[in-house]
């Protein structure tokens, strides 16, 4: 059977789309709260999560992607993480833009949206951990028990990151929705 859908390329409405929407997940990164100095509680996620559903698995997951990547540059501790950081991001904004968009939900139906949001986030709480991990125990060569203890707060604030960026993407999406279909953006990235 042939497939009659083709694929839509990216137009110069996306770019713009993808360019702000990652400075905005940039820019949410600043907005943190950090939890000694191990780990933050942080809004970026949020934006991440939110690019998927608006703008569908690849085009969200670069936003998502370039602004961890560049938010990462900003600060020496993470500048050298940047590349990873542009991957477990990406994801992020890949699975919530892949279940939110599915089937031609455009990302507008409630259950798909938090389905996807919550996809999306485990996959890089999944990554972020076991990049952690590999880091703490066979670079660092830290003993069992304190990567552990270190697994357990960044854990316990990957959770926290990713409880805030299901509840308060989803809740945005409808109203981040209504303002692109209302200046006319909608129809052009849609078409």
């Amino acid at each position: 059977m042939e497939n009659t859908q083709e694929k839509r390329k990216f137009n110069t409405y996306d770019i713009v789309l993808v360019g702000v929407m990652a400075a905005v997940v940039f820019a949410a990164n600043f907005l943190s709260i950090p939890i000694g100095d191990v780990t933050r509680i942080h809004f970026g996620n949020v934006f991440c999560v939110l690019s998927g559903i608006l703008l569908g698995a690849v085009r969200g997951g670069l936003c998502a992607g370039l602004g961890g990547f560049f938010y990462d540059l900003t600060n020496p501790l993470y500048a050298a993480e940047a590349p990873l950081t542009f991957i477990m991001k990406f994801v992020i904004g890949f699975f919530a833009g892949l279940i939110a968009n599915r089937g031609g939900r455009q990302g507008k139906k409630m259950g798909s949206n938090i389905l996807g949001a919550c996809v999306g986030s485990v996959s890089y709480i999944v990554l972020y951990l076991v990049k952690n991990f590999i880091e703490q125990y066979f670079l660092i060569k830290n003993p069992m028990p304190t990567v552990m203890a270190l697994l357990a707060t960044k854990a316990g604030a990957s959770l926290l990151n990713a409880l805030l960026a299901v509840v308060v993407a989803v809740l945005l999406a409808p109203a981040f929705h209504t303002v692109l279909e209302r200046s006319g953006i909608w129809r052009k990235i849609t078409k």
